[in-house]
C-alpha cells in the first residue's frame, strides 16, 4: 500500500476490471491495516527482544481480500526456523501449554 502522487490511494481502482485484481472499490484497506499496526510492532519488538534481527524475520501489518487487518510473519528460512526453534523450546519448557 505504497505509492506516490496525489492519487496513491486510488492507484489501481479507475482502470478495467480492478476488482478482480489487489485493489477492490469500496472496500477500506487502510482501516484495516490501521487495527493490526500496533500487532505487529508489538510482534516485532517481541523478536527484537529474543535477538532476532528484523532485517531476517519481522511482523508485518497488511490486510486480507476483505479489508480485514492481517500480521504476516515474513522472513528468509533460517530465521524463521530459529524463531519455530525458540517457540518450541517454550512451549516444551511449559508442558505445551499456551
Amino acid at each position: 500500500m505504497t505509492g506516490s502522487g496525489e492519487g496513491w490511494l486510488n492507484d489501481g481502482l479507475d482502470l478495467p476490471g480492478a476488482d478482480s485484481g489487489l485493489w477492490v472499490s469500496g472496500v477500506d484497506y487502510i482501516s484495516g491495516w490501521r487495527e493490526v499496526r500496533e500487532t505487529a510492532d508489538r510482534l516485532n519488538r517481541a523478536l527484537l527482544g529474543l535477538g532476532l534481527e528484523l532485517s531476517a524475520v519481522r511482523a508485518v501489518a497488511s490486510t486480507n481480500e476483505d479489508g480485514r487487518g492481517v500480521v504476516r510473519l515474513t522472513g528468509w528460512p533460517d530465521a524463521v526456523n530459529r524463531l519455530a526453534e525458540l517457540l518450541e523450546a517454550r512451549a516444551a519448557s511449559d508442558g505445551g501449554a499456551a
